[in-house]
């Protein structure tokens, strides 16, 4: 089903143009745990570089304004007069490969932004902002200690709940790829036709 590429990279047969190189998923999630707090553009573009994937400075910011891509969020350095510097969320570097990948399928962008990425970044938002009230919650319920029952309730019922909200996150997430993948099957038809 897949391929060897250049550089032991594997590719789909189908959805690669000759010339076009691609990217292991190895090489996305070692970046991954490299920059799990988000990656600036310079290190976004420096990895495509290194990579001999085509996407510049000018490409970013224009998916950014189109919506394809999150926006930077600004984020402090330490140290005197360091300033802040924009972040990207990690998922950038896989959005920006199915974009990509979408692209020699000849779509359109306007045809990307209606089919293929309509909830992505809800979804990302709703993971993050899940993520960001389970560790206000688990931190809250360890600062009771063990103030008997009720404690020990609470972090069986915040355990239950993370459970059932990490269900739920995987059941959005493979409905929308069953719909991505159904708009991309569609789509590979009329191109053959």
């Amino acid at each position: 089903r897949f391929r060897c590429a250049e550089g032991g990279n594997l590719v789909p047969p189908t959805t690669r143009k000759p010339g076009m190189p691609h990217l292991a998923d190895s090489a996305i999630e070692q970046l991954e745990g490299e920059h799990r707090g988000g990656i600036t553009s310079a290190a976004l573009l420096t990895f495509f570089a290194e990579h001999q994937i085509r996407f510049g400075e000018a490409t970013l910011r224009k998916w950014v304004q189109l919506g394809l891509l999150p926006r930077s969020i600004r984020v402090g350095q330490k140290g005197k007069h360091q300033g802040s510097k924009g972040m990207y969320p990690i998922t950038v570097v896989r959005r920006i490969m199915r974009i990509k990948s979408l692209m020699e399928r000849d779509l359109t962008i306007e045809d990307i932004q209606n089919r293929f990425l309509f909830v992505r970044d809800d979804i990302e938002q709703l993971e993050e902002r899940l993520q960001r009230i389970f560790v206000v919650l688990n931190r809250m319920v360890e600062e009771r200690g063990d103030q008997g029952i009720s404690a020990r309730a609470m972090g069986g019922d915040l355990k239950r709940a993370q459970s059932i909200a990490d269900e739920l996150l995987e059941r959005i997430k493979k409905v929308e790829q069953r719909l991505i993948n159904e708009a991309e099957e569609g789509s590979s038809e009329a191109a053959a036709s």
